[in-house]
């Protein structure tokens, strides 16, 4: 059975508290909105496909046992919500994003005529959200294997792949499955994989505690390395290909991702190494003309001093800790989303082809 982070049923919902992996796996309950802002801050929940799910799905509970007479109550209510929730993590755009899709859903529920009641109108704004898991791991399944076609495409006869991975983009950072983690498990499950190498990703150690937990749950043959090894992993191991999630797109295709992605991508092309970017649609910000315009979180002091409690900096230095650094589209192969493979150059131009394929 695959790893399940979200677990949802009739407006109960149930995440597996991050912070604790890899060494306890225990499930959390969110009641409402504001345990979900407070999941996704205290990254508890993290991944921008996640955050949106959780973030909308807390909605959902929140939603679930109210009583609305009005319908214009309900679409303020809603609405007041929805922003409340963009705050929680600025960088990761797929949360913006849904919630500006389910206020164009209220707005239009609240003017339908058919829709003749406040309750019949949370009804359908509930199942809407609901369908949000479902579709992300088809989305998800659809990334990994245009990806693993991709690298596949690019290397001769049959060669087994060796690939490197950044961060946690697997079941732990969506509903389910994986974008760049999901194009490892498509590998993998096509026989074409000999190996994965995942970095450690200092400060948060998402490698060495969520997407090695991951591998080793799915029995993935895998290495951890720290994140200082990349060079040197490139220059003896021959890697095949490197995949990583993103957080926030921008039209011409630089790419936040978590903080050491860029440097990656630097490493990638001096060794000859496609650099893929695989994240599902919704994290292409067509309104962002470029990276200089993604805002980039900071995270605290604390998560760069400290390592399980004990302070492994000298007391009084100082610290920057942005969460995210920014790709430059020009170190990108390609954008990987599932409805299809695009040179970052042309998101822009094929903006509206690409969009159309969803209808």
């Amino acid at each position: 059975m695959g790893l399940e982070s979200i677990k949802y049923k009739d407006g109960k919902l149930e995440i597996l508290d991050q912070l604790l992996l890899p060494l306890e796996s225990n499930y959390i309950q969110i009641k409402g909105v504001e345990d979900g802002w407070k999941a996704i801050n205290k990254m508890q929940v993290r991944g921008a496909p996640a955050i949106a799910i959780v973030g909308c799905l807390s909605l959902a509970v929140e939603l679930y046992n109210e009583k609305f007479d009005e319908k214009k109550v309900l679409r303020q209510e809603i609405e007041g919500k929805l922003n409340y929730l963009v705050s929680a993590r600025p960088t990761a755009v797929n949360m913006k994003i849904a919630a500006d899709d389910l206020q164009l859903l209220v707005n239009n529920l609240e003017q339908d005529s058919n829709v003749q009641s406040a309750e019949d109108m949370k009804t359908k704004f509930i199942s809407v959200i609901e369908a949000m898991l479902d579709k992300d791991v088809n989305d998800n399944i659809a990334i990994g294997n245009f990806g693993a076609k991709a690298i596949l495409d690019k290397t001769p006869g049959d060669t087994l792949i060796r690939v490197l991975t950044h961060c946690n983009t697997g079941s732990l950072a969506t509903a389910g499955y994986g974008t760049a983690l999901g194009v490892v498990r498509s590998l993998h499950k096509l026989k074409k994989l000999e190996h994965v190498y995942c970095t450690e990703t200092r400060p948060y150690n998402q490698g060495a505690r969520l997407t090695a937990y991951e591998l080793v749950h799915d029995k993935v043959p895998s290495t951890l390395i720290v994140d200082s090894m990349v060079a040197a992993l490139m220059r003896t191991r021959n890697i095949n290909a490197v995949v990583v999630g993103a957080d926030r797109v921008a039209a011409n295709g630089d790419t936040a991702n978590k903080i050491g992605t860029y440097q990656i991508a630097v490493l990638a092309r001096y060794h000859n190494v496609p650099f893929y970017v695989c994240a599902p649609f919704t994290s292409i910000d067509f309104n962002i003309t470029n990276g200089d315009q993604i805002p980039i979180e900071e995270r605290p002091d604390r998560e760069m001093t400290y390592v399980g409690g004990h302070r492994i900096a000298a007391p009084g230095i100082n610290c920057w800790n942005p969460s995210f650094d920014v790709t430059p589209a020009k170190l990108i192969t390609a954008v990987v989303t599932e409805r299809g493979i695009f040179a970052p150059c042309d998101l822009l131009s094929q903006k509206d082809t690409i969009i159309s394929t969803a209808n």
